[in-house]
Order: C-alpha cells, then structure tokens, then sequence
C-alpha cells in the first residue's frame, strides 16, 4: 500500500485491501482467542484451589462462548476453496404457483438480507421484479464481504415452504418452491472468451424504487449470451453504463458457474451417479404446519424455532453442509 502505484489500478487496490483486511481479521480473532483461553485456564485454576460456586457458574458459559467462536473460527479455515473469499451474486426465483411462491420468495429474501447483516456483509440489491400481488417473481443480491461466496454456496438449490396459506380463505396447507441461485462475483481474477457478437444487449426501464431520473431513462440492462442462452439484467444504477458494466460481471459470474456444473455433470456420470434436478430435489424443507421445523436434507440437520431461521440464523446450516464436504 505504501508502493506509490498502488492507486493506479483502483479496483486491484480494493481487492488486495479487502484481502489483507480479511487476514488482518483472521489473526486477531486468534489472538483473541488465545487471551480468552488463557483466562479460562486461570478461572478454573481459582474454581479448582477455592471450589467458588458462584466463579463457576461465570465460567461456563464463557467456555460455552469461546467453543462456538473456536468451531466458527475453524469454518473460516476450511473456506480454502478458489473463490471462496469472493463476495456472492445471489439469485431467487419462485416456482410455480403464483402468489404463494412469490410470496415465498419475498420471505427468503429477508432471511438471507438478515443474515448477511448480522455477518456484517453489504447487501445490494442488482435487479428486484415484483410479484403481481405480493412477494417477488425474482430477485439479484450482491453480497460483499469476506468469504461471502464460501459461506453462502452452501445455499445453492430448491428452498420449500409448507403452510397454511394467508392467500387461501379456505386455509388450506400450501407447498411453495424458491430456487437459490449463488455465483462468486468477480472482478479480473478469470478468463473468459466472451465475443460481442454473442451478446444480446436491451435496455429499458427500471421498474426499482428509485427517484425521477431512474424511473423516466431506459437505465437498465438486459444482456443475453446467445450460444447459452444466460440472461442477466441489472437496475441498479442510475447511469445505462454503470448497469452494463454491473451485468458483464453477472455474465462472467453465471459462464463460470455453467462451466463448473459442466464438469460436476461429467464426473457425476464417470461415477454414474443419477442427480435429479426438479423441484422434488429441495435441499430444504420449512416446515410451518402441522408443527415446526426446518430440515437440510443433505445433512439432516433441523432447527424447531422456524423464527430463528427465517430471521437470519442459517449458520448451523451452512457449518454442517460445509463440514460435511470435506469429511
């Protein structure tokens, strides 16, 4: 940083900040750690010689505390893969069933914009398109933080809600579906051929919550890469420019995650392995009614309080799909 061309580049400069940043985090959490361990060892040294009642009942749940930093800290750790320090595009789009997805959808959002600020990401929103009469028909996150795109690729698949639905005036029990789409958002860190004469560029007009100038220009960029037929829009900015350059970066996001399907698909068939990608392949199930649950059906973890979860509390999901890769 002291390199007088360190500036010259403004975006390579963010991304080696952020990186440090990133360490300079991790080195402290350990130290921290070190220093809480050290005066748990002394409490229990004072517990052990007086037999202190009250100073033990002190100790345990700071124990408690320092264990879960540890098993957090150890997450971090296992976050090595290429990008998954990058920060995350997050797609949802409902499946069918009309409001009630969509409604569904809205949910989601929420859950995953709660749980990214309690991580302390920035959530921005690149395109939002409202359901006709509630909720979402799809939606496009940015979520930028350290290791944004480790975390959240456990999130990738079929999201299902059963419900008694506040749409039917017959309460009758509703099943809804959410695809969670999740692509590590890069910059310059890849090579990929992309030739103009694939592209299809639209622009139009922005449909967001937003001030004068965004709802009456046609800032807003649709751009669809013809031999795959991926089609990635962003709203925004306010500037036509600033929206295209957003949506390459979606672009460049969604060809790669295609070409790592690409290789999953050919090694899945090299170990012919059969992989059911419909609706009836949920990676989750949220149980509203008859009683309450939430269950990962890859791992097999499940939450009772569906409040937590839909406030954010996605952790014990994602520590235990993370931890289950490298078992």
């Amino acid at each position: 940083m002291v390199d007088p061309d360190f500036w010259n580049d403004q975006q390579k400069a963010q991304g080696l900040i952020n990186e440090a940043n990133g360490l300079k985090d991790m080195v402290g959490q350990y130290h921290s750690m070190v220093e809480a361990h050290e005066n748990l060892e002394v409490t229990f040294e004072l517990v052990k010689e007086e037999g202190d009642e009250e100073l033990l009942a002190e100790l345990e749940p700071e124990l408690n505390d320092l264990t879960k930093q540890l098993n957090n800290y150890e997450l971090q750790l296992l976050l090595s893969e290429e990008y998954d320090k990058n920060n995350a595009i997050l797609e949802l789009h409902p499946g069918a069933g009309g409001t009630e997805s969509q409604d569904w959808g809205s949910m989601l959002l929420r859950m995953y914009t709660r749980w990214a600020e309690k991580k302390g990401f920035k959530v921005e929103t690149l395109d939002y398109l409202p359901g006709d009469e509630a909720g979402i028909k799809s939606v496009t996150l940015s979520i930028k933080g350290h290791n944004a795109y480790g975390y959240l690729k456990a999130e990738k698949g079929v999201h299902r809600l059963v419900r008694i639905s506040p749409f039917d005036s017959s309460g009758r029990r509703h099943t809804s579906f959410v695809s969670c789409e999740v692509m590590p958002e890069f910059n310059d860190e890849i090579e990929i051929d992309i030739r103009t004469e694939d592209l299809k560029i639209d622009t139009y007009r922005a449909s967001g919550a937003g001030g004068q100038h965004i709802n009456t220009t046609d800032s807003a960029v649709r751009i669809t890469h013809l031999p795959t037929n991926t089609v990635v829009t962003c709203q925004s900015e306010r500037s036509q420019i600033k929206n295209r350059e957003a949506a390459m970066k979606m672009l460049k996001s969604k060809l790669y995650q295609l070409k790592i399907e690409e290789q999953e698909a050919q090694l899945a068939e090299i170990r012919g392995e059969q992989k059911d990608i419909g609706w009836g392949s949920q990676i989750r199930s949220y149980v509203f009614h008859p009683y309450s649950m939430v269950k990962d059906h890859r791992t097999n973890t499940e939450v009772g309080n569906t409040n937590s979860v839909m406030d954010g509390d996605l952790d014990v999901f994602i520590d235990a799909y993370l931890r289950s890769r490298i078992q």
